[in-house]
């Protein structure tokens, strides 16, 4: 009986899982670009310890941030595959395989992430994305948290659009970002997030865009010392399963991670709630000069992304930007 006992928990061990007494222990994976020190990697291990109490230890989730597990496309595969269990993506980063998600990324498409929440669980977009990610890519969405509102630092003061016109600024190689750059008039300049700060220090780049805690945890305060309140992206984080993941849990063990999914997400848009509320005062207590330039002529400035968008996506995209226009 023992060795039968043993060969089971070798096997147990090999699919993910342990026996521990009567139960199986279920070793689960998540992966993540964010840093240990990030908001995000404070709402994953807040995920983690819930579900490990909730579920009497018979969940452990390891934690793998720094995207040491590839990149968030990477991480979306491996749980396509069933090799990785939970990972983080942002809505619009579906686009990879659904070109109709990108509305969701558009510069300006909300005025803030209730309005990004309610398009996701309430339209037929956001109900579209969400099943063709469940059938297509093996995943179903569990919550969805807050993760920051883009800004624009700089070496000068941005007062209006106008003085976007030939800001040499950084942003990640992402179609919205770079058409937010170069819609408003900046020479957008795609560049590793790690060589920003030295860019930004020796003037390589005239300033770069990110939510207040990046820009806060990044340090940029200390090489910009003029912030522009452009609210031009909402970012969202998903907090994404893999299907097969689900599979092999009992329905008490998938009904807390659900559960607990909602509160992860729930906290995850507290602390960058909390921390934007203090930053701005933080900002200005470094010498950081903040502006709030009229808004109307950027989003104004967008309607080509957006029109190039509708083309390429028919009316889908059509419905899709009006069902979003309504909800702002």
């Amino acid at each position: 009986m023992k060795k039968v006992l043993k060969m089971m928990a070798l096997l147990m061990f090999m699919l993910g899982t342990t026996v521990f007494g009567a139960e199986k222990v279920f070793k689960l994976k998540m992966g993540m670009n964010a840093n240990n020190a990030s908001n995000e990697y404070k709402a994953a291990e807040f995920f983690a310890n819930n579900l490990k109490e909730k579920s009497n230890g018979r969940i452990e989730l390891s934690l793998y941030p720094s995207s040491q597990l590839g990149d968030d496309k990477t991480m979306l595969e491996q749980l396509s595959a069933g090799v990785l269990d939970f990972t983080f993506l942002e809505m619009g980063r579906f686009n990879i395989y659904f070109p109709e998600a990108q509305v969701f990324s558009l510069p300006y498409m909300f005025e803030d992430f209730t309005a990004l929440q309610n398009a996701s669980k309430n339209t037929e977009i956001g109900k579209l994305i969400t099943d063709k990610a469940n059938k297509q890519l093996n995943v179903t969405i569990l919550s969805q948290g807050y993760n920051g509102t883009r800004q624009t630092t700089s070496n000068r003061a941005i007062n209006s659009i106008t003085d976007m016109k030939g800001l040499k600024l950084r942003v990640p190689k992402a179609e919205a970002n770079l058409e937010f750059a170069r819609l408003s008039g900046a020479s957008a300049t795609p560049m590793a997030f790690s060589e920003v700060y030295l860019a930004l220090q020796t003037n390589a780049v005239d300033g770069q865009e990110n939510p207040l805690s990046a820009i806060r945890a990044q340090k940029f305060y200390e090489v910009q010392k003029y912030l522009a309140m452009t609210n031009h992206i909402i970012n969202d984080q998903i907090y994404l399963v893999s299907n097969d993941t689900m599979k092999k849990l009992p329905e008490d063990l998938k009904k807390i991670v659900k559960e607990e999914a909602i509160k992860a997400a729930k906290y995850h848009t507290e602390l960058f709630v909390n921390e934007e509320a203090s930053a701005i005062e933080f900002f200005k207590s470094q010498g950081v000069t903040v502006t709030t330039p009229d808004l109307v002529p950027f989003r104004k400035a967008m309607k080509p992304f957006y029109d190039e968008y509708v083309k390429k996506n028919g009316k889908v995209g059509e419905k899709a930007v009006a069902e979003i226009s309504k909800i702002k």
